[in-house]
């Protein structure tokens, strides 16, 4: 798989946003609910390089994303989305990686995740582990798995 991992630039945000919006629906959401979690995966122009933006990039296209949040020692990975076609092929991964490793670079020791359910399994898969649960930014009365991840020095 030939992608590149670079970082976002502001103009992409509107694109960030659509995949964002793609990726929730690819479990099942309904329209109602898509609704209700916009405002939460909107990219703004201005946080692009704020929060650290990445995308995988194939040809131009852009597969996914993510963002590393926040200050050293413990930080968040506050958006990870990767296209619904492209889910399985290990783009989720490379993202994943590059992430922890530029937190590494930077000092963090630990990055948050607040997770959508239908991905803990993913990031159990990359080395995190569930420490608690947290109230989802979007929809009153549901509740995320909140995991953690240690980067090892």
């Amino acid at each position: 798989m030939d992608v590149l991992i670079r970082p976002a630039q502001a103009t992409e945000a509107e694109v960030l946003t659509d995949l964002a919006l793609r990726s929730k629906a690819h479990w099942g959401y309904d329209a109602e609910f898509l609704e209700a979690c916009r405002e939460e995966l909107t990219v703004a122009a201005n946080e692009v390089v704020r929060r650290r933006t990445t995308v995988a990039d194939r040809d131009g296209h852009i597969l996914g994303f993510t963002n590393l949040v926040g200050e050293p020692p413990t930080g968040v990975l506050g958006m990870m989305f990767v296209e619904p076609q492209a889910i399985g092929q290990g783009v989720g991964r490379l993202l994943f990686e590059h992430t922890v490793a530029v937190g590494r670079e930077l000092g963090f020791t630990q990055l948050t995740i607040d997770a959508d359910p239908n991905a803990e399994p993913f990031y159990r898969a990359m080395g995190a582990v569930r420490i608690g649960n947290v109230p989802s930014g979007s929809i009153a009365g549901r509740m995320l798995p909140q995991m953690i991840v240690t980067i090892q020095r």
